[in-house]
């Protein structure tokens, strides 16, 4: 695990209603320039969907009429076998994203976005193997998860995708966050997700393992959080809004994640119309609240006050501009709260 020290600092998922590159890079900018995150701009295309986004090169993927599947009537061998390739010989390559599907990191890249002179962190998304594989269906609308061949093809396709996100942002500041965005996994146990704990792990471990930074998971809704502390990660990231009573069943995970040199980024920002709302004040008195039903459950307050991000609950991109940048405004108000109170004035940035 890298060492870090998240200090307060404010993230931010990866979604944002803006449809031009540019006005959503001025707005990563204006609220979050010590730790930007490339947006996604799903209002932009279909193609920046956050399950067509990562697709490109899938052995028989198909997009049209905003719907993306897998036609399983072509021959998948060949584009199999270059997937499995490109795994075994570790082909970044394989996994580019083109401009097409990812305007806003595009524009990065390209040198249409001139980020601050020393950002601490650079930050990228990928979604999940659970959820991908869900949500892509076969031509009968089929999930693809539950087939045993394409759900592995699945994992490594998307760790290819991370490992070389992961390289084209590593560039533009000295550390780099990559977070796993899990929305289904709020429906783990369920009679819609027939996936076993084992399943999600492997699924899990798979994608993790190409990244070589900071690795986080993303899940927007309640899940079985002992689950996901089972993976390699640096950083849990919980809609801790709504869902921070959940987090606190687990409390001896909890504990044993913070002393192996984890972190929590809270999701204490409500990434909806409640933002309209709220003020900064008030969201770090619920933060604070939400850090005390786990300190009420034994695991130590120290650490939890010493290992801790802010972040929106969710993304933004269903949001209207003004609203979402609200998100972001506050994401960074509550942030900077936070670090002038736990964060040593020498160790804190401008």
């Amino acid at each position: 695990m890298p060492t870090f020290d998240p200090g307060w600092l404010p993230l931010a998922v990866g979604s944002v209603p803006h449809a031009d590159p540019g006005e959503a890079w001025a707005a990563v900018l204006r609220y979050l320039p010590a730790t930007p995150f490339w947006p996604q701009l799903p209002r932009r295309s279909f193609l920046e969907n956050m399950y067509a986004q990562y697709s490109e090169g899938f052995p028989g993927v198909v997009i049209e009429d905003e719907r993306i599947y897998v036609d399983r009537r072509q021959d998948l061998d060949p584009a199999m076998e270059r997937l499995y390739l490109a795994y075994l010989e570790d082909d970044v390559a394989y996994g580019a994203i083109s401009a097409e599907y990812a305007a806003g990191l595009a524009a990065l890249r390209e040198g249409g976005v001139v980020l601050p002179q020393s950002p601490l962190l650079i930050k990228g998304q990928v979604t999940g193997p659970v959820s991908w594989g869900l949500t892509v269906v076969d031509q009968e609308r089929r999930p693809l998860l539950y087939d045993e061949v394409l759900a592995d093809a699945i994992a490594k396709h998307l760790r290819l995708k991370a490992a070389w996100q992961e390289q084209a942002i590593a560039p533009y500041a000295p550390l780099t966050v990559t977070f796993v965005d899990e929305p289904y996994l709020s429906a783990f146990g369920s009679a819609f997700v027939a996936v076993s704990r084992e399943q999600v792990i492997a699924y899990l471990h798979e994608v993790l393992a190409g990244i070589q930074g900071l690795k986080g998971v993303h899940c927007c809704g309640n899940t079985d959080w002992s689950m996901l502390l089972e993976t390699p990660i640096d950083i849990l990231n919980l809609d801790a809004y709504e869902y921070a009573e959940a987090l606190a069943l687990y409390p001896r995970e909890v504990t044993s994640f913070l002393e192996r040199g984890g972190a929590i980024a809270w999701g204490i920002v409500p990434a909806s119309q409640a933002a309209e709302d709220e003020t900064a004040e008030h969201l770090v008195e619920r933060l604070h609240e939400a850090i005390g039903l786990l300190a009420h459950k034994g695991v130590p307050q120290e650490a939890l006050l010493q290992r801790g991000f802010v972040t929106p609950s969710c993304g933004t991109g269903s949001l209207s501009v003004p609203l979402a940048e609200r998100v972001l405004a506050l994401t960074g108000q509550v942030a900077r709260m936070m670090r002038g109170r736990y964060v040593h004035q020498e160790e804190q940035t401008p």
